[in-house]
């Protein structure tokens, strides 16, 4: 086992990665912010979010191509903060992924007890994630194939939902009924479920060391891979709400599948939808695996974490991050509590995106000769980005005040962690250098 990955992606299987990593918050998760707002506050959320995510993939595009390391955001920041900021960044990223998964694998399982009731959702969930960790194993080459099939699929599903929905769509749904139910407290509530839309998106950044050309291929899947989630996103959403009341559809668990049974019956067009939904939801499984193994790798090769983490096998595949990674996903699947998960990953994710558009600005000033094969419009578009993260982190923490305590506790021992680990680190290399001073005397 060796510490390099291999340079294999191209853009199109970079896109896949993208896209699928993200596909599974249109098929659900979203729809629980019904229960905080209605359609149009949730609308107003969407559309606020959106801005956020387009402005942000064009300024991350930037970094990514500046700096293709397999750390991404922790690179980033390492280099314009110094190392507890890339520490920071990078426990953050797996906050976002390793709470992200285990409420997507949750979803899995809603949607195969939705098609046979008879297996419990929590046990399907563990069986799901067993699987695609297990297939992580064989590479990113395997595993980028395998993710563009499924991601295919799942973009197919949407857009067969999308064409059989839209013709029933009631615009009375949407903007009728109490439209300003929770106020400006319930649109805020709701920012964290239109975050779901787009989550893990940047998760793309941390497989730009394994394109075969880093400088060109990710601007390319980056901002394809963004345009097709805007319009997913926007056209999922306007269809299931325009179909469904909005307290049905923030009480279920497979809300596409429940609106076409709500319009044409409990039939096959409805289990053709949880079929294909699975796809959706096993593409963004698959994806954050990815996606959160290769921060691990990177975390552990820059002395974050322990070393072993940072060995691959013969397919190039860093496979004890991606087990130990997985595992600790695992235990969260078990809590079944889908919806505070989505919360907490989006905590992560928050403080993610202001650490990375802070270290853009640093590094324009701090490394200005750095090689940019992309180039944001700065600072209009990366300072749209900052702000709006930042209302995002007020949003979070007005709305969840029951919650905010586990992040702030997970950030504090992650805290005490890096400087303990730093110390004995620190010190395991004044040992070497006495051991080398002795040997040479």
């Amino acid at each position: 086992m060796n510490n390099e990955l291999k340079k294999t992606l191209k853009p199109m299987q970079l896109w896949g990665i993208i896209v699928g990593m993200v596909i599974s918050g249109m098929y659900c998760g979203w729809n629980y912010a019904l229960a905080v707002t209605s359609p149009l506050g949730f609308t107003i959320a969407i559309l606020i979010v959106t801005v956020f995510y387009t402005t942000f993939m064009f300024s991350y595009a930037e970094l990514s191509t500046a700096i293709p390391h397999a750390g991404g955001p922790s690179e980033y920041a390492s280099r314009a903060l110094g190392k507890f900021g890339g520490f920071i960044a990078g426990f953050s990223c797996l906050v976002e992924f390793l709470f992200a998964t285990p409420a997507i694998a949750l979803s899995i399982g809603a949607y195969i007890n939705f098609l046979i009731p008879a297996v419990p959702a929590v046990f399907a969930a563990l069986i799901a994630y067993g699987i695609f960790m297990l297939i992580n194993c064989f590479g990113i080459e395997a595993a980028a194939k395998i993710e563009l099939v499924v991601t295919i699929i799942a973009i197919g599903g949407l857009l067969l939902f999308i064409g059989a929905g839209a013709p029933n769509v009631q615009m009375n749904n949407i903007f009728g009924g109490e439209i300003f139910k929770g106020g400006f407290s319930g649109i805020f509530s709701a920012i964290p479920f239109a975050i779901w839309f787009y989550l893990a998106v940047e998760g793309g950044a941390m497989s730009a060391e394994e394109c075969e050309n880093p400088k060109k291929d990710v601007p390319k899947g980056f901002i394809l891979g963004i345009v097709t989630l805007v319009v997913l996103a926007l056209g999922t959403f306007f269809v299931t709400a325009g179909t469904m009341d909005a307290s049905a559809l923030s009480s279920t668990d497979s809300p596409l599948p429940t609106a076409l049974e709500g319009i044409y019956g409990a039939g096959l067009l409805s289990k053709a939808m949880s079929f294909i939904g699975l796809f959706g939801l096993v593409a963004s499984l698959h994806g954050i695996i990815i996606g959160y193994s290769r921060q691990g790798f990177a975390m552990s090769r820059a002395g974050y974490l322990p070393k072993f983490l940072s060995k691959v096998n013969s397919k190039g595949a860093p496979v004890y991050s991606i087990v130990i990674m997985s595992l600790i996903g695992m235990i969260f699947v078990l809590t079944g509590e889908t919806a505070v998960i989505i919360v907490i990953s989006c905590f992560g994710a928050v403080a993610l995106y202001i650490i990375s558009m802070i270290s853009l600005f640093i590094l324009r000033n701090k490394e200005p000769n750095l090689n940019r094969p992309f180039k944001v419009s700065y600072p209009i578009v990366p300072s749209i980005a900052l702000v709006i993260a930042l209302l995002f982190l007020v949003a979070l923490t007005i709305s969840n005040l029951s919650t905010i305590s586990w992040v702030v506790g997970a950030y504090a021992i992650a805290i005490i962690y890096y400087f303990v680990y730093s110390k004995m680190q620190g010190e395991s290399i004044e040992e070497l250098n006495k051991e080398i001073d002795v040997e040479t005397i």
